[in-house]
């Protein structure tokens, strides 16, 4: 796909792969429009952003306001040619120091917040013919750890859901994608791990918020389904998948340093 020209709505848009994203894209000639709960860090992005861009602060937990808001962006722009669904948050704790009301939160975000916004764009795009909806997952979808049984869940339901929705828009002209990256270098350990600890163990695998960004550029440009970052982890993913019980005893004291 040629993104010029493109209407490409993000969500949570104001700041790491989601702001970068939108510069990214800006730069190739497409219009991304950026969403997010905080209209002053919103402002701060658009900063960057060197071409035309829209600009709509969104909770994505608030139904009523996600189906306003499509509706607005349609009004003005005409349509929309990809959704990016990357809002979502995390928190690593022991499962015993949770809540039950932080992973209703947790899985409000990360989860409903994409099912609400894909639901406010696929009829449009069904009606067109086109789309693409790129969902931001995690390598967390795929392989459980402990001290992050709810950020996992949330993710798993986010891969489910990409991997039915796939099946079911395949002969529509939709595509739809999904970007599993791991530990990313942003503000999200700030509030997934206030200590530090788990960032600094993993820190040799880190990657910036650039790389995982322009793969996501990639993944509208190619239509590609499914990418996992980095690649070797990838390689890990599929290990894990033939060996589960396996890989679960030979990794713990690896995956268990949050």
């Amino acid at each position: 796909m040629v993104l010029k020209d493109k209407v490409v709505v993000i969500t949570g848009a104001s700041s790491g792969i989601g702001a970068l994203t939108a510069q990214m894209l800006s730069k190739q000639g497409a219009i991304p429009i950026l969403l997010a709960r905080s209209e002053a860090k919103l402002k701060e992005t658009a900063a960057g952003i060197p071409g035309v861009f829209g600009l709509y602060t969104c909770d994505v937990t608030d139904a009523d306001g996600v189906q306003e808001t499509f509706a607005q962006i349609l009004a003005t722009y005409g349509r929309i040619d990809i959704l990016l669904n990357n809002a979502g948050y995390g928190k690593f704790a022991a499962f015993t120091e949770m809540e039950p009301h932080e992973f209703d939160d947790m899985m409000d975000v990360n989860y409903m917040g994409i099912v609400r916004c894909t639901k406010a764009v696929v009829p449009h795009m069904l009606e067109r013919g086109s789309g693409q909806i790129v969902n931001v997952a995690s390598m967390a979808g795929k392989i459980g750890t402990a001290k992050s049984v709810a950020y996992t869940a949330t993710k798993h339901a986010v891969l489910g859901f990409t991997n039915a929705l796939r099946q079911e828009l395949r002969k529509s002209g939709i595509i739809v994608s999904a970007v599993n990256p791991g530990p990313i270098a942003t503000d999200f350990f700030k509030t997934a791990d206030p200590s530090g600890n788990y960032e600094k163990s993993v820190a040799r695998m880190m990657m910036t918020p650039e790389h995982v960004s322009s793969k996501i550029v990639k993944v509208m440009e190619t239509g590609k389904e499914e990418i996992d970052l980095p690649g070797l982890a990838g390689f890990g993913i599929r290990l894990y998948g033939l060996f589960p019980r396996l890989a679960d005893k030979l990794t713990y004291n690896a995956m268990n340093r949050k």
